[in-house]
Parts: structure tokens; sequence; C-alpha cells
């Protein structure tokens, strides 16, 4: 059975992020359409539903690793901070987004805290990922199968 880590990031990112969306339980806050992700950004997200694929990517990376805290997922959603005339260095992601998709994963019962701090994929969360998972798998059969059969009808 084909699990998150058999597929492409991009795939599950976007088939799960539209799943967190058509279900309506992810508790989006109000000042999503405003609010910057970094300190070294200078405008807000462009794509309105940029929150649900923040948290579908959270949501990933915690199913592979064990425990995940929010300092992690704000280095790796990082970016490059350009600071004028001198050289660019890392700047982390608002921890405060973090916080609050962490947050928001876990009042759906996605995620749940663990016992030595961070977060951690919990069993229904884990029974969830797979299932979109397995579903992009078998989305991509079906068209690859369709491509075959048109390849056939063009060489008749």
């Amino acid at each position: 059975m084909p699990g998150v880590r058999d597929i492409s990031a991009e795939a599950f990112i976007t088939a799960y992020s539209s799943h967190l969306k058509r279900s309506g339980k992810l508790e989006v806050p109000t000042w999503v359409d405003i609010v910057k992700t970094g300190a070294y950004k200078e405008l807000a997200p462009y794509d309105p539903d940029w929150y649900y694929v923040r948290a579908a990517a959270v949501a990933r990376h915690i199913y592979l690793r064990k425990d995940v805290g929010i300092g992690a997922l704000a280095k790796l959603h990082g970016g490059r901070n350009r600071r004028g005339n001198r050289p660019s260095h890392h700047g982390d992601a608002s921890s405060a987004v973090q916080r609050r998709i962490c947050q928001s994963l876990e009042k759906i019962g996605v995620l749940e805290q663990g016992p030595n701090g961070g977060r951690r994929i919990s069993q229904d969360g884990q029974r969830d990922l797979d299932r979109i998972a397995t579903a992009v798998v078998e989305a991509e059969r079906e068209k690859e199968e369709e491509e075959g059969e048109d390849e056939e009808e063009e060489e008749e």
C-alpha cells in the first residue's frame, strides 16, 4: 500500500490542501489575508489558499519525522533575507503562523503534542494522510492508463 513517502511532495501537498479546504474542518484565522509569512518578506502571499497549502506541507513534514517543534518548522519555511547591498542570509518564517497551523491541525486531530516537546502525527492523522496518498497514486495510475489507451487509438 503506497504511503506519503512514495509520492512526490508537490502532488501530495496539492491533494491534501484541497482535501482540507473541501472538508471545511480546518479553522482558518481571520488575519490570513493580510499577514506576512516572515519578517524577511515584503508582501503577503498572493495565493488566497496559502494557509491550506502550508498546513498540508506542515502535516507532511511532521509525518516524515517524529517530533518537530515550531522553531524547526519556522526554519524549514524560511527563505532568503535580502539585506540591501549586504550579503543575503537565511531568515526564518513567522513562528506565530507555524504555531497557529499546528494548533489548527491539532484541533481536527491530525497532530498531537509529543511527550518531550514538539508535535507529532496522531494515529487518525496518519490514517488520513495515507488515505490521501493512496488516492493520489490511484489517480496517477488511471491517468497513465488513459494516456496509454489514447496512444493505442492514435496508432490504429
